[in-house]
């Protein structure tokens, strides 16, 4: 089968994405409005950059149902600040209850029972019951398309880092046992990181290969 993107609803589009690029981290989005009000929601389109300087990016689409930008967007343009909470097993069920659309002043933390936390460096508060964050300050947004299934790329500079000493192995390593991360695959379904497979990247010798 040999698919034309422009032949087809975004909507399929988005189905055949989800369900090949995957698993997929999850970025759990924590930011205020202007007037402080706290959001928090889940975007799996979402990963790191790069580590220098520390950054992230997440991809928040326009909504199908009315067209319009999420409130996670509205409130990193105006306020040019948010945090990235880790999702874990054990918090499942809590980033399944934020991803509720609501009007902007519905609060997540609340609907989910979850805590806020005082960030460092910016004002956007983190989940208490998460075990690692990052606190973000907006380094770009670059908008690529207006209409339902469009959306924006966010990158953010990371400005501090929380990690919970029990996920930790040192001073720079996490503990995947104990961080037990949850996955996004496509449609309802997420995934457990349990089944891990480790190999060494081949060294290039020069005169040993041909």
């Amino acid at each position: 089968m040999e698919l034309n993107p422009t032949t087809l609803p975004h909507q399929s589009i988005y189905k055949i994405l989800t369900g090949s690029v995957l698993p997929r981290p999850i970025g759990w989005i924590s930011s205020i409005d202007m007037s402080g009000r706290p959001n928090l929601a889940p975007f799996s389109f979402f990963n790191v950059v790069c580590s220098n300087p520390p950054t992230v990016l997440f991809c928040p689409m326009i909504r199908s149902l009315d067209g319009k930008t999420k409130d996670t967007l509205n409130n990193v343009r105006a306020t040019n600040e948010f945090v990235v909470n880790i999702v874990t097993e054990d918090l499942l069920n809590a980033m399944n209850a934020s991803s509720i659309e609501a009007p902007g002043e519905f609060n997540e933390f609340d609907y989910a029972g979850l805590t806020l936390a005082p960030s460092v460096a910016v004002k956007p508060p983190r989940v208490a019951e998460s075990p690692i964050h990052f606190e973000c300050r907006v380094r770009e947004i670059i908008e690529i398309g207006n209409d339902p299934g469009g959306g924006s790329i966010v990158i953010g500079t990371i400005l501090r880092i929380h990690a919970d000493d029990g996920v930790m192995l040192g001073e720079d390593k996490i503990n995947l046992t104990a961080l037990k991360p949850i996955g996004r695959l496509m449609g309802s379904g997420y995934c457990r990181v349990t089944d891990i497979i480790e190999m060494e990247r081949p060294k290039y010798i020069p005169g040993e290969l041909k």
